[in-house]
């Protein structure tokens, strides 16, 4: 399984309709998951998805980087070795 977050600045306001947007990719395949949520601070909106691929979740990248309100993304996979899901 592959894990990533991206991380997405936007055009002011334009969060709800971006979140929509990001909703609608690829909801007819079950084998991605998304978590998407409003954030305060230097980001505006935060996406973990989870893919069973690179090759898909390069394709949801690349949906995700054309909506238009989005002026900026950056994108951490994570390292599976390393993950940890124990909250302390």
């Amino acid at each position: 399984m592959t894990v990533v977050y991206i991380l997405l600045t936007n055009n002011p306001g334009s969060e709800v309709e971006i979140i929509r947007t990001i909703k609608g990719i690829n909801r007819n395949d079950q084998s991605v998951k998304y978590e998407i949520q409003g954030v305060n601070g230097v980001y505006d909106i935060v996406v973990r998805a989870e893919c069973n691929s690179m090759n898909d979740m390069k394709d949801i990248l690349k949906e995700i980087r054309k909506i238009d309100k989005i002026t900026s993304t950056t994108t951490m996979l994570v390292n599976e070795e390393q993950e940890g899901k124990t909250m302390i």
